[in-house]
């Protein structure tokens, strides 16, 4: 209780003695305010679109392996089972060869291509669990087969008829099979055929790792008519960019921190010296050195948090306005606490000056 009532008292002295000195500690608030617009407005802005780039480089389409098997290669859907086994991996997909399918009601309608779906998460591609197999179109599959509505049936030129259940957006990785129309298959006994694997790692960084693990475990009949599709080069150019903006961020950060740090440290240092004979008096009433050190320090803090909430408050509505890309509350936080921390830091060796100014030195009239 003594405790938290000498914290409560020093912090009412502190603020009290920043009130009576208001251009001292207007410019300190207008130094950390301006640390904070200056490193948000140019390190948070490349920050924000960084986070923007890395974004899109992180989509699934750049995450994507995509194994095409020829006729007689020899792969079938239980390459899924053996696939489970790795780590690193999203998502995985087995999909058979296209066969041609028309509108059960339009015999004569127009040919789509139909694909065979593997895999006990197809709801990755927006196609529910189904006990029986279900059929699954892209909106414009589904205007080609004249069943906009996402519903009816289609016949496939092997004699075999689907019920049609509904519509799906086909991801960035399925783009070349459009138009795309899934059958899901819940009873597929490992046997089937498989045209193409489509596998989808946790990161761009596994691509490379993953691809070589999916393929060791292929079993394929006939490695000639494998072919592999990796997005390893984005994953390479994410890698790149972050590196050269992050770089680019924390040298300016740096340079930022050292100059306020610097001129924090310079003003705290001309007011100790302005004010050195009413720290004398302080001592010689019984202050010790402790306190009048944290006088100081919990004065620079306190001005310093006014400085930090300005000038984010400002930065994030320049930005706002401007329309562009907010850094995200970690970074905001991290530079609020950075500039109290460097402003605080700075006030420690004006505050040991002022806590050893000597009593009978300082009030010695001339």
């Amino acid at each position: 209780m003594k405790t938290a009532s000498r914290g409560i008292a020093i912090a009412r002295e502190a603020m009290s003695t920043a009130a009576s000195q208001p251009v001292a500690s207007i410019v300190t608030i207008l130094m950390v305010a301006g640390m904070v617009l200056t490193v948000m407005l140019t390190t948070g802005r490349t920050v924000g679109a960084e986070q923007r780039v890395i974004a899109s480089i992180d989509s699934a389409g750049t995450r994507s392996i995509v194994v095409r098997a020829e006729p007689g290669a020899g792969v079938t859907s239980d390459v899924l089972d053996r696939i489970s086994g790795i780590s690193g991996i999203e998502w995985a997909g087995a999909f058979s060869s296209a066969i041609d399918a028309t509108n059960a009601a339009i015999p004569d309608g127009t040919r789509v291509p139909v694909r065979y779906a593997y895999g006990s998460q197809l709801d990755y591609l927006g196609v529910p669990a189904a006990d029986a197999p279900t059929a699954y179109g892209s909106p414009l599959a589904l205007e080609q087969l004249g069943l906009v509505d996402g519903a009816g049936g289609i016949s496939l030129t092997t004699g075999a008829s689907y019920p049609v259940a509904g519509r799906i957006a086909t991801p960035d990785f399925l783009a070349g099979f459009e138009p795309l129309v899934l059958v899901s298959q819940p009873g597929a006994a490992g046997d089937e055929p498989v045209s193409a694997l489509v596998v989808i790692a946790e990161e761009p960084d596994l691509v490379a790792p993953v691809s070589t693990a999916v393929l060791s475990v292929l079993a394929a009949d006939d490695t000639t008519k494998v072919s592999v599709q990796t997005s390893e080069e984005l994953a390479e150019l994410r890698s790149l960019i972050q590196g050269q903006l992050g770089s680019f961020s924390r040298g300016l950060v740096i340079v930022m921190v050292a100059v306020t740090g610097t001129l924090v440290a310079i003003l705290l240092y001309a007011l100790v010296m302005m004010r050195r004979k009413d720290f004398g008096r302080r001592r010689a009433l019984g202050a010790t050195r402790g306190l009048i050190m944290s006088l100081l320090l919990t004065q620079t803090a306190g001005l310093a948090f006014i400085g930090v909430v300005i000038g984010a408050t400002t930065a994030s509505a320049v930005l706002a306005v401007g329309g562009d890309p907010l850094p995200g509350a970690e970074f905001t936080i991290a530079v609020c606490v950075l500039a109290m921390g460097t402003a605080t830091s700075a006030a420690l060796l004006p505050a040991i000056v002022a806590a050893r100014r000597e009593p009978i030195r300082e009030l010695r009239v001339p």
